[in-house]
């Protein structure tokens, strides 16, 4: 492949189930993994080119067996997580406390798997929003199933009916890389769309941004043991994807962004 080609970035499937919505013809019948077109443009937008990863469900027509995704890992220069459904609390150790919250595990393990394909061949991981909250239960954090009620004194992070126009700011960790790629900004505002969040932070990982509210993990990155080279695999709570282009009203992550695929390219470049 020429130096110069365009990154594949990998990007996860989300999965939509017959009935979820109700009754709905056509192919509503029918289990369906898509890419959401903002996650889409928002890797476009770094002249990647954006690459979705099916899953294997219980009525897919091929086994776990054959999919291999280390083939992924191997093909693609990053992987990038999309929103969606919670994550179950089984994958950490708990009940879910209301059905609402029961998550996907289906999701869970297969997206569970990719980041270990991704990470043990060397490859960047970013998450979004429910990306970030996997990544951190898969190694071993834990979240709260719902802030607004186990978190005493916690502000809204989401509102129904508003969606990614619920907004609300987030302090950068001094020192973090995080915040180096922001010199001067200590807070910024970002859009908020979720009712989960971190509880214990996956041990590995520091904590890049929170929301200076209550205290909310908004952005983490795992650190090399030992100071040692290691991965990229990075997240943030809220959707980069829906920043409007040109807007000086909420945070830019366009240099959030081009760091991933900056590091993307290094890991090409060197392989």
């Amino acid at each position: 492949m020429a130096s110069n080609s365009p990154l594949l970035i990998g990007v996860s499937a989300r999965i939509y189930y017959p009935g979820s919505q109700g009754p709905l013809p056509g192919v509503f019948t029918k289990t369906l993994h898509y890419l959401e077109q903002s996650v889409a443009h928002w890797v476009l937008s770094g002249h990647a080119m954006a690459v979705m990863i099916p899953a294997v469900t219980k009525d897919s027509i091929v086994l776990r067996s054959d999919l291999d995704l280390h083939d992924y890992a191997q093909a693609l220069d990053g992987l990038v997580l999309q929103g969606g459904n919670d994550v179950a609390p089984e994958c950490y150790g708990e009940q879910p406390l209301h059905p609402d919250w029961a998550g996907d595990v289906v999701r869970d393990r297969y997206e569970i798997e990719l980041i270990d394909a991704f990470v043990k061949a060397g490859k960047p991981v970013f998450g979004i929003c429910r990306g970030l909250q996997l990544i951190n239960v898969m190694f071993g954090g834990t979240l709260w199933q719902d802030i607004a009620t186990q978190v005493s004194g916690s502000r809204a992070h989401r509102e129904i009916g508003k969606y990614e126009r619920h907004f609300h700011e987030v302090a950068l960790e001094p020192g973090s890389r995080l915040a180096a790629l922001y010199p001067g900004v200590a807070r910024a505002v970002t859009n908020s769309i979720h009712h989960q969040a971190i509880k214990a932070l996956a041990p590995g990982f520091e904590v890049e941004a929170r929301c200076p509210e209550d205290g909310t993990v908004e952005a983490i990155r795992r650190v090399p043991a030992g100071g040692a080279p290691g991965g990229f695999v990075a997240a943030v709570q809220w959707h980069p994807e829906f920043h409007e282009p040109g807007s000086a009203d909420t945070f830019d992550d366009s240099p959030m962004l081009e760091d991933f695929l900056a590091e993307c390219r290094r890991v090409k470049a060197a392989g």
